[in-house]
């Protein structure tokens, strides 16, 4: 009976330490992972790794991160931040994460958490915000020991604009990719592609926004602080371009209109109170046009747009050419209070002026009235000097002598009369020098300002 409980207990704990054995194996798993070799593959890559520890076998060998980028669009571009999506692609060799794969059944890459392996510092310097992204917790690893890090990310970053020639603004942003703690000997970075490849890449790009991707320029660079510890650098240079059908739809046309219609308004007569009406109601429809547009322009202290310049002289010369006809009826329409033109602005103006700019007909129109007005003082002259002395010499009754002076006093105010409209004649005349040659510079701010918008254009598409 002994021997017989005895025999039963040691197959008892035989049974039992085998079963220990089996569950407890090293490099093996039991009951529902006892076949998966991803399991095993877990079990053998986390044994002992540590995750602190840059992962090299001869700390001299520096880790060299290959860095790609993919752009998938341009959110938004304000004032001096970019938002835009784009993928991150890291790549590294850790050293600790290797393996044959004949001992895991031709296993060559696994996923495996992120929080469990070594992940270079790398950050991006213009960083001006927390990016958003979705959280990818898993990195690939493959026999080798290459780790691959793919991570999508919206990035908000800032970026120098040249908005001269907005809307056909090209812009140059920057994406800095730079080890924050180590130096080249323990980080270095490479690109993943060629940099040709690099840059005409726009398989991703999602081209129905307001930008344009034309490419991705990368420079590598090492640089250093102290002229002691080198860092590496990789920039990635994103050239963007706006499309600028929208702007010139609803900035450009309407006040390319609003100008036309005020250069139509020149052949409305100067002196006339429906010209001086006409450009205050052009005046007021521009300034509600620039409040409604102020929105729209890009606000930055570096510089001010072209665009936002020709406004401005718009509005000017709509304000001067409004100056211009309220003068002209002011003088028209108060002919007796008007001193004679000067002498420096009657020969700057009646003389030089048409001459130099070929305004042949008022030119021509200022002599015939110059010499028209001689003419008749002389004529006056002559006569009344004739009938005066002939006045003295003759015995008159006082009746007659009576009306000669009721004549002579009519006489005096027709010609103060006379007098008072030659001058106003002639700034009148002046006024219509000076609506030719405003609305001269009108023409040539006009032409101008169409051959920059098209030479802007044409480099836009050349681009």
């Amino acid at each position: 009976m002994q021997l017989i409980l005895l025999h039963i207990c040691l197959s008892f704990v035989i049974s039992a330490i085998s079963l220990t054995a089996y569950i407890y194996k090293p490099g093996s798993s039991t009951g529902r992972f006892a076949n998966a070799t991803l399991v095993r593959l877990a079990e053998f890559l986390s044994a002992g790794y540590k995750k602190g520890v840059r992962p090299v076998k001869d700390w001299n060998t520096p880790t060299n991160v290959e860095i790609d980028l993919m752009v998938y669009s341009i959110l938004n571009v304000v004032s001096y931040a970019v938002y835009k999506p784009i993928t991150i692609f890291r790549s590294w060799k850790d050293e600790f994460l290797m393996w044959d794969s004949q001992d895991f059944d031709g296993v060559k890459k696994i996923s495996i958490p992120t929080a469990n392996v070594w992940v270079p510092d790398i950050l991006i310097n213009e960083f001006v915000d927390v990016g958003k992204s979705p959280d990818i917790p898993y990195v690939y690893v493959t026999d080798d020991g290459v780790v691959r890090n793919y991570k999508p990310i919206q990035v908000v970053t800032a970026c120098t604009l040249n908005i001269y020639n907005f809307p056909f603004d090209v812009q140059n942003c920057s994406l800095t990719f730079q080890s924050w703690l180590h130096t080249i000997d323990d980080i270095n970075i490479t690109l993943m592609r060629e940099p040709e490849e690099l840059s005409k890449d726009k398989s991703v790009f999602m081209n129905q926004g307001e930008w344009e991707l034309l490419h991705v320029l990368s420079k590598y660079k090492n640089f250093s602080v102290d002229k002691e510890e080198y860092y590496a650098e990789m920039k990635f240079h994103v050239v963007i371009r706006r499309r600028p059908l929208f702007y010139t739809v609803n900035l450009l046309l309407p006040s390319i209109f609003l100008m036309v219609m005020d250069i139509v308004g020149f052949y409305l007569p100067p002196d006339s109170g429906e010209r001086v009406s006409f450009k205050i109601t052009l005046l007021l429809g521009y300034s509600v046009f620039l409040i409604i547009v102020s929105d729209t322009l890009p606000a930055t202290a570096i510089g001010t747009p072209l665009i936002g310049v020709y406004f401005v002289v718009c509005m000017a010369l709509l304000v001067i050419s409004l100056t211009e006809t309220v003068l002209i009826v002011r003088l028209v329409h108060k002919q007796d209070l008007q001193p004679p033109v000067p002498q420096w602005l009657k020969y700057l103006v009646l003389e030089r002026a048409p001459v130099l700019f070929c305004i042949h007909k008022k030119h021509r129109l200022c002599s015939r009235l110059s010499s028209q007005s001689t003419d008749m003082e002389n004529y006056k002259e002559n006569n009344y000097g004739t009938g005066r002395y002939r006045r003295k010499q003759d015995n008159v009754p006082p009746l007659m002598d009576n009306i000669l002076q009721e004549v002579t006093t009519i006489r005096h105010f027709l010609e103060k009369r006379d007098k008072c409209r030659e001058i106003a004649k002639e700034w009148l005349q002046v006024g219509y020098v000076l609506d030719v040659l405003l609305f001269r510079v009108y023409l040539v701010a006009v032409v101008a300002y169409s051959i920059t918008l098209g030479t802007l254009w044409s480099v836009w598409q050349a681009a």
